[in-house]
C-alpha cells in the first residue's frame, strides 16, 4: 500500500489478543497497613520535577541518574494513585469497601520494553489494585511478561520478567 511499509492501511483498526496473567494475593493485615507497605516500597517523586528534570537531562546518563534517585531501593516510583472506592463510597457510605489503583514502575524500565516492543507503553508503568474483601485485602498485579508474551521479543519478554519479579517482592512484603 502507498506509504506504509507494513502492508496495513493507515487508519486500518488491527486487533490483537492479549492474554494476562493475574496474580493476587490476600493478606490478613489491614488495608492501610498494605497500602502503607507498598507506598513505603516505592519512591514518591513529585511528578512535575521529575518531568522537568528528565526534560533537562543533557545525556541519557544524566537522566539515568534523574530517575534513580526518585526511584526507592526497589527500583520502583508511584506515578499515579487512584481512589477508585471514594466513587463507590459516595453512593454507598462510610462503610464501603476500599479500592486503590496504583501506578508503579520505573521510566528507564519502560524504555527497555519499549524500543524492542512499542505496545508496551500501554502497559507500563504497572498496575496494582488494592482493595478490601470478605476474606481480606487483595493485591492484584497483571503479569507484564504476559501482557508482552504474544508479541514474542526476547529482549522485551526479559525486562518484563525482572519488572514482575520487582513487583512480586514489593507485593510478598507489603502483604507478610
Amino acid at each position: 500500500m502507498a506509504g506504509s511499509r507494513t502492508g496495513v492501511r493507515k487508519g486500518a483498526v488491527k486487533t490483537r489478543t492479549v492474554r494476562v496473567e493475574r496474580t493476587s494475593v490476600t493478606s490478613s493485615k489491614t488495608f492501610d497497613e498494605v497500602l502503607n507497605a507498598l507506598a513505603a516500597g516505592v519512591g514518591h517523586p513529585e511528578m512535575a520535577t521529575l518531568r522537568r528534570e528528565i526534560g533537562a537531562a543533557r545525556s541519557y546518563a544524566e537522566l539515568e541518574a534523574v530517575v534513580e534517585k526518585a526511584a526507592a531501593g526497589t527500583g520502583l516510583m508511584e506515578f499515579l494513585r487512584f481512589d477508585l472506592g471514594e466513587v463507590v463510597r459516595k453512593e454507598r457510605g462510610a462503610g464501603t469497601p476500599r479500592s486503590v489503583r496504583l501506578l508503579v514502575g520505573n521510566p528507564l524500565t519502560m524504555k527497555r520494553m519499549l524500543v524492542h516492543v512499542p505496545d508496551a507503553g500501554s502497559y507500563a508503568p504497572a498496575t496494582l489494585l488494592v482493595d478490601e474483601r470478605e476474606d481480606g485485602v487483595h493485591v492484584t498485579y497483571d503479569r507484564m511478561a504476559s501482557l508482552l508474551g504474544g508479541y514474542r521479543n526476547a529482549e522485551a519478554l526479559k525486562v518484563a520478567r525482572e519488572l514482575d519479579a520487582k513487583v512480586e517482592a514489593l507485593v510478598a512484603s507489603a502483604v507478610r
